[in-house]
């Protein structure tokens, strides 16, 4: 998953899209080589993991935005302002639960995967069916253009950027959420990777999206309409603008899955990034520091990704240690981008590879 909300198919409703999207090409990818019966374990999906992942950081969703309300009415303003940050930094990980539950792994029950993703999609203002559509290319086609244009490299990208964009961004809604969310709305679609998507010669593949868009329209208009009736205005700036606050977490986690390596290669270890994060940024994160192992095997859950690193990690690369060692080595990538604009990092692999 690689988007800026950003942001990957064996499981039956991606198989079933996939085949839509089929193309001449096909790429043979290398995939490490486990037995049988470690890949069956690793594929095996639970309600009960589901559960606590899903419900787990909606509580976090939840605990903060009530706070934040509650200080809205009885706390000083700066714990508000406080609150409210700290709402915005979970909720930019909304894109990463629409992401795992759009995979249909999260749980055993495909019907909750459905349900929260549709949640977790009304509240990021995220239109999981244009990203699913895109992320299906993306897993079957990385980082080879044009299959691939959901990431398109190089990308132009240094640390700065986070206090640009990971603090206070009304950008982030006015232009990608509630812009975006519009036009879709109206039925315009455009760009190179929209029109791919949607073709305008197939007009029946846009209701989806189209229509997704206009039920967040009306949801959150609203929501914004109760909110301001009742005096509660920090409710929809919970709920309908958490894009503008917050972000900076998100930011260096999920900006890390695939700048400066390298595009039209066969192996996922070239062109896919895994780092390490503690426990609690982890769950945050939905586990995607493990982008290698997501790629290679898609249909792995997310709680599953873990012990899958941990049994194919002597076939990796070296493994940067947390948010300030990866970014060191994305940040000297980088610097000697600047210098040579074709050049991309080529990760070690392991001799016997």
């Amino acid at each position: 998953m690689s988007s800026s909300r950003p942001v990957l198919q064996q499981e039956p409703p991606l198989k079933e899209f996939t085949e839509q999207v089929r193309r001449n090409v096909a790429i043979s990818w290398y995939r490490t080589k486990l037995p049988p019966e470690a890949v069956k374990s690793l594929h095996a999906k639970s309600d009960i993991r589901g559960g606590i992942q899903t419900l787990g950081y909606l509580a976090l969703l939840a605990a903060s935005g009530g706070a934040a309300v509650y200080s809205f009415h009885h706390w000083p303003w700066w714990v508000t302002v406080g609150s409210v940050f700290l709402y915005g930094m979970f909720a930019a990980f909304l894109i990463n639960a629409v992401h795992e539950l759009g995979h249909g792994t999260v749980f055993r029950t495909r019907w909750l995967n459905t349900f929260f993703c549709h949640v977790f999609a009304f509240l990021g203002w995220i239109n999981h069916e244009k990203f699913q559509a895109s992320h299906i290319r993306h897993h079957r086609y990385t980082l080879h253009p044009p299959e691939d244009l959901e990431v398109v490299l190089p990308v132009k990208l240094m640390l700065w950027h986070v206090l640009k964009v990971g603090f206070f961004n009304p950008a982030a809604f006015f232009r990608d959420s509630l812009g975006e969310t519009l036009r879709i709305a109206a039925g315009r679609f455009r760009g190179e990777w929209e029109i791919t998507l949607y073709p305008e010669s197939d007009p029946k593949c846009r209701r989806a999206p189209v229509r997704w868009a206009r039920s967040m329209l009306a949801g959150h208009a609203a929501i914004i309409a109760v909110s301001l009736a009742t005096g509660q205005w920090i409710i929809p700036i919970l709920t309908c603008g958490h894009q503008v606050y917050g972000s900076w977490l998100f930011f260096l986690c999920n900006n890390t899955q695939h700048v400066g390596l390298q595009d039209n290669v066969d192996d996922f270890r070239l062109c896919c990034r895994t780092f390490t994060l503690s426990p609690a940024l982890r769950f945050l994160y939905w586990q995607m520091n493990y982008h290698i192992e997501h790629h290679m095997f898609a249909a792995v859950p997310c709680y599953n990704l873990d012990r899958l690193h941990r049994m194919i990690r002597h076939d990796l690369p070296p493994t940067p240690n947390g948010l300030v060692g990866v970014w060191k080595e994305i940040d000297a990538i980088l610097r000697l981008q600047t210098v040579d604009t074709n050049y991309q990092y080529e990760a070690p692999l392991p001799k016997n590879s």
